[in-house]
């Protein structure tokens, strides 16, 4: 998965155009587009397609398939107490302390 201010880079890099050049054709200042490319930023959907664009391509997104992290489990888990994930997880380590070594046992036959 690409970052914003990689996907940024690598658009001016195959353009041949300096931030500066760039940032002309944006119509903003160097530091505004150094910004963009500084890792962690996070432009607006509809700046990266200004910004892309200024560089004679075309944002193309698609959604497919996550492989990442459920950060919906995460913000749900994040609504218990600290007690109710504690006794959450122990709930599941105990589970899995006694079908994992179950399943790891079956193997060994």
């Amino acid at each position: 998965m690409f970052s914003a201010s990689a996907v940024i880079k690598e658009a001016r890099n195959r353009a041949g155009l300096t931030q500066a050049e760039l940032a002309r054709r944006v119509g903003v200042k160097q530091p505004a587009i150094a910004r963009l490319e500084a890792g962690g930023a996070n432009p607006r959907v509809e700046t990266l397609n200004r910004v892309i664009a200024a560089t004679g391509h075309s944002l193309d997104v698609t959604l497919g398939p996550s492989f990442g992290i459920d950060e919906s489990m995460i913000a749900e888990d994040l609504q218990r107490s600290p007690d109710e994930r504690l006794r959450a997880f122990e709930s599941f380590y105990r589970f899995s302390k006694e079908f994992g070594g179950k399943a790891l046992a079956s193997r060994g036959s």
